[in-house]
């Protein structure tokens, strides 16, 4: 009986221990976490591009992001306030003609790709982690139903 108390004491000791690591300086702002550095995605506003017929492009200003990262499986830092991090989605961007691109359709919807959010603090940072490894290319972090992005390059 005493063990199963001093077990359930460690782990509650566990549980509650606080995080200790990197805090964004800004609010509502993806920042790609290396070890202890923290680099700020590119914030943009993506523009509608009416192309074909029943397909619109996102289209975003620029050929590459200033924002990079080596990391395949990169991980987030974020403190919401105005974004909730759980509508933050991850698309892959096509490079044309000194821009990047993001066309979708009913035919071929933009998949999002697969991440997962973690609570890190009760004041609102979060911890968002890509499940997949990324190729080499560019990225956007976007809210679902806004133009609103946030780009970076895995390298």
């Amino acid at each position: 009986m005493r063990y199963l108390a001093l077990l359930l004491l460690l782990c509650g000791a566990a549980w509650s221990q606080k995080y200790t690591g990197p805090r964004p300086p800004k609010h509502d702002l993806p920042y790609l976490k290396h070890a202890d550095n923290l680099v700020p995605t590119e914030a943009s506003e993506a523009k509608e591009d009416a192309g074909k017929k029943d397909e619109i492009t996102y289209v975003i200003a620029g050929a590459e992001s200033s924002a990079k990262t080596p990391l395949a499986a990169p991980i987030f830092l974020f403190v919401s306030d105005k974004i909730r991090p759980d509508t933050l989605q991850l698309f892959r961007l096509e490079s044309r003609n000194g821009r990047r691109e993001l066309s979708v359709s009913q035919k071929k919807p933009g998949r999002p790709i697969h991440m997962t959010v973690t609570r890190l603090t009760s004041d609102g940072l979060y911890r968002l982690e890509v499940s997949d490894s990324l190729e080499n290319g560019e990225y956007s972090l976007s809210p679902t139903d806004s133009n609103q992005v946030f780009c970076f390059q895995v390298f």
